[in-house]
């Protein structure tokens, strides 16, 4: 668990804190997704778990026991770290560059090899292909699943990202979005992704933290924050679509219900409603065919919109 008792930190020449006094808890195992405008404090936040900064009052705490107390290049060395920019070393394949931190660990080569092949194979990238490509030879979302690959390489406990995808196009960053996710969550990493696109705190969060002016507004789950807003800063700043982004929340199987679908247009269980919205309105069709559950499953339209209208 990774939990800030009373967090602050203001920079020299600062009006004000980044960070001003924040209390949070991060479950084991959960991602969190720091969230809000520029300036507001959630960076910082992020990089007082690794002591890139140090703060000015309260504790920071990994398991209980308070990150000031651990030396930083041995802290650093057990916390993976994704940045915006990637940070992939430009004189290094990709190899070597997923290679970083197990070396400096001090790893046999054949271990530190088969660790390489394995954490490009999770990421997508064929290691037969990659290994030995540098890193202007591939694409912004390439580059994007070795900086992941090597955050992960030395089986951290602890993922840091920030602003992970900002340097990536939209097409690339929605598909990362979903994989990277989905990887996370199977390895059951403790992740903060720091971010201002929304889809993305709502897509990859398991909790949503909304800060501003380096205070916490709102902590809750992507559909509580939907569906509830705390105050007209949340709800101006999720935007006047949140019906649509809770319908992108939740998948087509978990609301299909038995039956015949017929000859409709299919999609599987983990569809989004969003998209199967989006294929009902372009096809005209009247409902779906939902595939990957135990039986021959039917979504319908009014199913989505009752679910998009509902306050829980």
């Amino acid at each position: 668990m990774i939990r800030f008792e009373g967090v602050s930190r203001r920079f020299a020449g600062a009006d004000r804190p980044a960070v001003d006094g924040i209390d949070l808890a991060i479950a084991e195992g959960s991602t969190c997704v720091l969230i809000g405008p520029s300036g507001c404090g959630k960076s910082t936040t992020l990089r007082m778990v690794n002591r890139l900064v140090e703060p000015d009052n309260g504790r920071v705490l990994l398991d209980g026991r308070d990150v000031a107390g651990v030396d930083p290049v041995q802290l650093r060395r057990g916390i993976g770290y994704v940045l915006q920019g990637i940070g992939l070393f430009p004189h290094r394949n990709v190899a070597d560059n997923v290679a970083t931190v197990p070396r400096l660990l001090g790893w046999k080569r054949a271990r530190t090899a088969d660790r390489v092949d394995e954490m490009l194979a999770l990421v997508g990238l064929d290691p037969k292909d990659y290994r030995d490509r540098r890193p202007d030879e591939l694409s912004g979302g390439q580059r994007q699943r070795v900086g992941v690959a090597r955050a992960l390489a030395a089986d951290p406990a602890i993922l840091l990202m920030d602003e992970p995808f900002g340097a990536v196009d939209p097409v690339a960053r929605d598909r990362l979005q979903v994989e990277i996710g989905a990887i996370l969550r199977r390895l059951k990493k403790t992740v903060i992704i720091v971010t201002h696109d929304i889809d993305e705190a709502m897509r990859m969060g398991d909790r949503v933290v909304l800060m501003r002016e380096g205070r916490i507004v709102q902590a809750d789950t992507p559909d509580r924050v939907l569906a509830a807003p705390a105050d007209g800063f949340v709800e101006s700043f999720v935007g006047e679509d949140r019906a649509l982004r809770r319908l992108a929340l939740t998948r087509a199987g978990a609301i299909a219900v038995p039956g015949d679908p017929g000859d409709a247009p299919g999609i599987t269980g983990d569809t989004s409603l969003k998209d199967a919205l989006a294929l009902l309105l372009s096809s005209g069709a009247e409902h779906l065919a939902v595939t990957g559950g135990d039986g021959p499953a039917v979504l319908t339209l009014t199913a989505i919109r009752d679910t998009a209208s509902r306050e829980s």
